[in-house]
């Protein structure tokens, strides 16, 4: 059964892929394999998959060129929200449900406006939408 997680936000809707969430993992990584039975079939359907959509990147691989300025750590799993190159905010391990999602909205807060809903003058959403598989 999935925990339904409701709390108050100030997310907005943002432009496609302005914003990333690198997972940085390893093979044979017991926690790694649990965030994706856990969470990793929902968060794409998810508003903060569709803010920042995930990414999975090996730590013993060479880092691709747009991460080269992030440090995977040496921890997996490692979630870093990135948004053009630069770090907003990073979860190390994975906590379990409750708490990833907790955590990933308070870091999703920290992206900047998108300036097309700005200049909309659209409202941004007040609440996640109910997490479900």
């Amino acid at each position: 059964m999935i925990a339904i997680s409701l709390a108050p936000v100030g997310l907005t809707t943002r432009s496609a892929n302005a914003a990333e969430l690198i997972m940085f993992e390893q093979a044979n990584c017991h926690w790694c394999e649990t965030w994706d039975a856990q969470i990793g079939p929902a968060y794409p359907r998810t508003e903060e998959g569709r803010i920042a959509p995930l990414r999975k990147v090996d730590i013993h691989s060479n880092l691709p060129a747009d991460l080269a300025g992030i440090d995977p750590g040496r921890y997996t799993p490692t979630f870093v929200l990135v948004e053009d190159g630069q770090e907003i905010g990073r979860i190390r391990g994975y906590p379990g449900e409750d708490f990833f999602w907790g955590l990933l909205g308070e870091m999703l807060q920290k992206l900047p406006p998108d300036p097309q809903q700005r200049d909309s003058g659209a409202t941004p959403p007040q609440q996640l939408s109910a997490k479900g598989i």
